[in-house]
């Protein structure tokens, strides 16, 4: 870990005031905001991450978890996973997120972890992570040492010929079947941006992640009004039980009206270089009564432009199998 310097923000004017001082979005940037710091402390360690400046957060008012007039759901970017997972609002409304939450890392780095901080959750890939190795996401244009490596934990849906590394978040996949919004505030002012959005491809830019630019800060994620009768599901396939990355992972909302699907959203995890919503497999299934024929229809769709490497082949059948089984619980009757 290299020298920095440390301060705490005052107030969300001033944290973005210093931190838009950065040069370029790229890795590597002057400035880094912190707050629970599970991803950021560690890459510091490594020198994946060497910023010159760091700026605590926590005392900024966005760890509110609360519903709006309109009905939507407003979370704080500052609001720690557990107590985003265990709220009431959240387990009852949108138990999809809340399952999610719950699926990822430990309890003790769940106490820790933020919305905003969760949604910034850099790739695990080795090659990233070792900055004796080539990697177009940490260093751009010194090649990707994955694509000829050990690449079985890493993409098949959206990975470029610089980048296959996949996206590791629970939370950000179970955001994107909800449709959430991410709302931003920076040295130009605020905006909304839809989650689909939010993410970029790798393409031929990889280290840039989001749409995020020097001195903006997650304020809050807004969620739309739950819908009566709705059913969400997230289930994690792994390793191992628990404290482990998803091989594959699926979200799903949907109703079951008069024994049809409707309002089908689904995103997967573990397999893309973003949270990957499947608007193909929403298509399949839209108006359809369930059944498992249609749900391995709907998981065809949305595994077919699938490009796998020389080690994660078995990832297609396995998030078909995933997609499948988080199908069948979300419309399963009681």
């Amino acid at each position: 870990m290299e020298l920095f310097k440390f301060v705490t923000a005052t107030d969300a004017k001033q944290a973005i005031a210093t931190a838009a001082q950065a040069k370029t979005a790229q890795q590597g940037a002057e400035v880094r905001f912190v707050a629970g710091g599970t991803t950021l402390i560690d890459l510091m360690k490594l020198n994946v991450e060497r910023p010159a400046q760091v700026i605590d957060i926590n005392t900024l008012p966005f760890d509110k978890v609360e519903k709006l007039l309109d009905g939507r759901l407003q979370i704080g970017a500052l609001a720690r996973n557990a107590d985003v997972a265990h709220h009431p609002l959240v387990a009852g409304e949108y138990p999809v997120l809340s399952q999610a939450l719950l699926a990822g890392a430990s309890a003790q780095l769940r106490n820790m972890a933020t919305t905003g901080g969760n949604l910034l959750q850099r790739t695990r890939c080795v090659y990233f992570r070792n900055v004796a190795m080539a990697c177009n996401k940490r260093e751009p244009g010194s090649g990707c040492s994955a694509i000829e490596g050990e690449n079985r934990t890493l993409a098949i849906l959206g990975a470029s010929p610089d980048c296959i590394a996949t996206n590791p978040s629970d939370q950000n996949v179970a955001l994107m079947a909800l449709e959430a919004t991410i709302h931003i505030q920076g040295a130009k002012g605020q905006r909304a941006v839809p989650i689909n959005d939010f993410f970029l491809l790798p393409g031929n830019t990889p280290q840039r992640e989001t749409v995020l630019e020097p001195g903006d800060l997650i304020t809050h994620v807004t969620l739309p009004p739950s819908q009566p009768g709705a059913k969400s599901v997230y289930l994690k396939l792994r390793d191992r039980a628990s404290y482990e990355f998803a091989l594959a992972s699926a979200a799903v909302v949907t109703n079951v009206v008069q024994g049809r699907m409707t309002r089908v959203r689904i995103a997967l995890g573990g397999v893309g270089t973003k949270p990957w919503r499947s608007p193909e497999a929403e298509k399949v299934l839209e108006g359809k009564a369930p059944s498992e024929s249609l749900f391995r229809s709907a998981a065809e769709a949305a595994l077919h432009g699938a490009r796998p490497q020389s080690q994660n082949k078995f990832k297609i059948e396995l998030a078909r199998r995933c997609l499948v089984h988080t199908l069948t619980l979300a419309t399963k009757t009681a």
